[in-house]
Protein backbone atom coordinates (compact mmCIF):
# COMPACT_ATOMS: atom_id res chain seq x y z
CA UNK A 1 0.00 0.00 0.00
CA UNK A 2 1.30 3.44 -0.90
CA UNK A 3 1.94 5.48 2.25
CA UNK A 4 3.88 8.59 1.19
CA UNK A 5 4.06 11.03 -1.71
CA UNK A 6 6.56 13.91 -1.60
CA UNK A 7 6.54 16.75 -4.13
CA UNK A 8 9.69 18.87 -4.37
CA UNK A 9 8.95 22.29 -5.80
CA UNK A 10 10.32 25.81 -6.16
CA UNK A 11 6.71 26.99 -5.73
CA UNK A 12 5.93 25.45 -2.34
CA UNK A 13 3.51 28.13 -1.13
CA UNK A 14 1.54 28.08 -4.39
CA UNK A 15 1.41 24.27 -4.41
CA UNK A 16 0.22 24.17 -0.80
CA UNK A 17 -2.55 26.65 -1.68
CA UNK A 18 -3.51 24.67 -4.82
CA UNK A 19 -3.76 21.31 -3.05
CA UNK A 20 -5.42 22.85 0.03
CA UNK A 21 -8.15 24.14 -2.32
CA UNK A 22 -8.76 20.48 -3.25
CA UNK A 23 -9.44 19.71 0.40
CA UNK A 24 -6.03 18.64 1.73
CA UNK A 25 -5.42 19.92 5.24
CA UNK A 26 -1.73 20.81 5.51
CA UNK A 27 0.29 21.36 8.66
CA UNK A 28 3.78 22.86 8.69
CA UNK A 29 6.51 20.43 9.77
CA UNK A 30 10.24 20.28 10.24
CA UNK A 31 12.20 17.18 11.21
CA UNK A 32 15.45 17.93 13.01
CA UNK A 33 17.64 20.12 10.82
CA UNK A 34 15.69 19.28 7.66
CA UNK A 35 13.85 21.91 5.65
CA UNK A 36 10.48 23.27 6.69
CA UNK A 37 7.72 21.65 4.63
CA UNK A 38 3.97 20.95 4.69
CA UNK A 39 2.22 17.62 5.21
CA UNK A 40 -1.36 16.41 4.85
CA UNK A 41 -2.66 13.02 5.95
CA UNK A 42 -5.40 11.71 3.67
CA UNK A 43 -8.32 9.64 5.02
CA UNK A 44 -6.67 6.34 4.03
CA UNK A 45 -3.49 7.29 5.93
CA UNK A 46 -1.42 8.35 2.90
CA UNK A 47 0.90 11.24 3.77
CA UNK A 48 1.21 13.90 1.06
CA UNK A 49 4.12 16.30 1.60
CA UNK A 50 5.34 19.39 -0.21
CA UNK A 51 9.03 20.20 0.23
CA UNK A 52 11.05 23.09 -1.18
CA UNK A 53 13.24 22.02 -4.10
CA UNK A 54 16.98 22.28 -3.52
CA UNK A 55 20.18 21.26 -5.31
CA UNK A 56 18.31 20.45 -8.50
CA UNK A 57 15.89 18.23 -6.57
CA UNK A 58 12.49 18.85 -8.07
CA UNK A 59 9.56 16.62 -8.86
CA UNK A 60 9.18 16.58 -12.60
CA UNK A 61 6.43 15.10 -14.69
CA UNK A 62 3.90 13.36 -12.49
CA UNK A 63 0.18 12.82 -12.73
CA UNK A 64 -1.85 12.72 -9.55
CA UNK A 65 -5.47 11.77 -9.02
CA UNK A 66 -7.75 12.74 -6.15
CA UNK A 67 -11.36 12.26 -5.21
CA UNK A 68 -12.35 15.46 -3.48
CA UNK A 69 -15.20 17.75 -2.68
CA UNK A 70 -13.29 20.74 -3.97
CA UNK A 71 -14.80 24.16 -3.50
CA UNK A 72 -16.04 25.62 -6.74
CA UNK A 73 -15.89 22.38 -8.78
CA UNK A 74 -19.04 20.71 -10.06
CA UNK A 75 -19.49 16.96 -9.71
CA UNK A 76 -17.55 15.03 -12.34
CA UNK A 77 -13.99 14.71 -13.55
CA UNK A 78 -11.70 17.72 -13.88
CA UNK A 79 -8.17 17.82 -15.29
CA UNK A 80 -6.30 20.65 -13.59
CA UNK A 81 -2.68 21.81 -13.57
CA UNK A 82 -0.83 22.59 -10.36
CA UNK A 83 1.55 25.57 -10.15
CA UNK A 84 4.41 23.40 -11.51
CA UNK A 85 2.34 22.22 -14.49
CA UNK A 86 1.65 18.69 -13.22
CA UNK A 87 -1.67 17.24 -14.33
CA UNK A 88 -4.02 16.69 -11.41
CA UNK A 89 -7.06 14.52 -12.16
CA UNK A 90 -9.83 15.49 -9.72
CA UNK A 91 -13.04 13.53 -9.38
CA UNK A 92 -15.78 15.34 -7.51
CA UNK A 93 -18.52 12.90 -6.45
CA UNK A 94 -22.21 13.68 -6.82
CA UNK A 95 -24.10 14.62 -3.67
CA UNK A 96 -24.85 11.45 -1.72
CA UNK A 97 -22.09 9.52 -3.50
CA UNK A 98 -19.24 8.22 -1.31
Amino acid sequence: MLSLIVLYTARAAECVAFYAALGLDFVPERHGTGPPHHAAVLPDGLVFEIYPASDGRGTGALRLGFTARAAGLAPGRHLLRDPDGRTVDVRVPDVGEG
